[in-house]
């Protein structure tokens, strides 16, 4: 178990990242403080009828119980899973991050596990961060095949450059990568190594340049996701030594000077951007970026079913859709990625016996979906009118 200090009693509910509106409404009470403590003991023991994920998130809260029993029963429970919660858990993308957090460092040390948990994109990349430089070869060489991870949270690679068990070509592998791509560590030696490498021996005391940076296009065109947001000092001084070298009335439109920008920068600024970058961003060339942009955690429903209508997104843009459980329970998603032809023919058909007769019926007579969209649709609608058999 986790040697991270757990919350004070009576700090223990407020602490807790998470509400309970993840499960069914009658097992609330569960995981309630101000519920009988047998009943959230019966969770903290796993004695209640939930679907794996929700069992997750329900232990993951008691853990900030207010009663030191439940707490402690509940991390028992934790690091003893049975497989069917644990395989099941662990792979699903609609388990709150923290959970899934939480888990990898309970289960770090399983391979089966952690695998799981770090191939599972709801996972923060903090919390693999945090296991990259004890993790076994087997969980580093997942942890460095992680392009978007890696470009996203440079953490990932200090530690994983600290493994001992992490083979060294991965580490130059994932070095070369980053340098490519923009990200420059110079407290890193096998980055350093990485530049010489690439670039030649001059290069190991130069700075990458890198182009605008995330916080650069922030503080020129104010496109915060959370408002014209101020960037750091450093960030501003430079911004401004920039701006001094341009010519009054030359300054490059957001478009051009994000197309300026390196593939990790670009990342950055998906994850920090405003509805207006998203908007530049998922349509970029590099489907790392394009993405991220789907992935930020402040992407809107608006935005995602823009995206599932979108007869030109990129097609892992489009996976990210599809196989994001929260997302496939809204129907009209469901009905966007139906018409979009760009969507696998299996995933098509499973959300299509999904739809309403009058929607099916609409598909078999519309012809700008795919030819086998029109064609089951149409199956459909006649095995529905058969008369039955007497």
């Amino acid at each position: 178990m986790s040697d991270e200090p757990q919350p004070a009693p009576e700090q223990a509910v407020s602490a807790c990242p998470l509400t309970p509106d993840f499960l069914p409404e009658n097992m609330r009470k569960h995981v309630d403080p101000k519920a009988p403590v047998p009943l959230r003991m019966m969770a903290a023991k796993a004695l209640v009828p939930l679907a794996p994920p929700d069992m997750l998130g329900a232990l993951f809260m008691l853990m900030y119980d207010p009663e030191a029993n439940v707490r402690d029963t509940a991390g028992k429970t934790a690091s003893t899973l049975p497989d069917r919660i644990a395989a099941s858990g662990f792979r699903d993308e609609g388990v709150q991050g923290p959970v899934l957090g939480w888990f990898l460092e309970v289960y770090a040390a399983n391979d089966a596990y952690a695998e799981m948990l770090v191939t599972n994109s709801s996972t923060p990349d903090s919390a693999v961060a945090a296991i990259a430089a004890s993790c076994s070869q087997k969980i580093a060489e997942l942890v460095g095949q992680n392009q978007l991870r890696l470009l996203r949270h440079e953490e990932i690679i200090r530690q994983l450059a600290l493994n001992p068990v992490a083979q060294g070509a991965l580490i130059d592998g994932v070095c070369d990568f980053a340098i490519r791509n923009g990200l420059d560590l110079p407290d890193v030696p096998q980055m350093v190594a990485a530049k010489v490498r690439l670039f030649g021996p001059q290069a190991a005391t130069q700075k990458l340049d890198v182009g605008p940076t995330a916080d650069d296009v922030i503080a020129e065109f104010g496109v915060a996701a959370t408002g014209d947001l101020p960037p750091d000092a450093e960030a501003a001084q430079r911004l401004a030594e920039k701006e001094a070298k341009l010519e009054e009335g030359k300054k490059l439109t957001l478009t051009q000077r994000i197309a300026k920008m390196s593939i990790s920068e670009k990342i950055k600024l998906a994850t920090k951007g405003n509805k207006e970058v998203r908007g530049i961003l998922i349509r970029d060339a590099n489907k790392l970026v394009a993405v991220a942009t789907i992935r930020s955690p402040r992407i809107t429903d608006q935005e995602v079913m823009a995206q599932a209508l979108n007869k030109g997104a990129h097609e892992d843009v489009l996976r990210v859709i599809y196989t994001h459980r929260e997302w496939t329970r809204k129907y009209p998603v469901r009905l966007a990625l139906v018409k979009n032809p760009k969507v696998p023919a299996q995933i098509t058909m499973r959300f299509l016996n999904l739809l309403s007769e009058s929607d099916v019926k609409g598909l078999a007579k519309d012809k700008n979906v795919a030819g086998a969209v029109q064609l089951m649709a149409k199956k459909m609608i006649q095995r529905k009118n058969e008369p039955k058999k007497g």
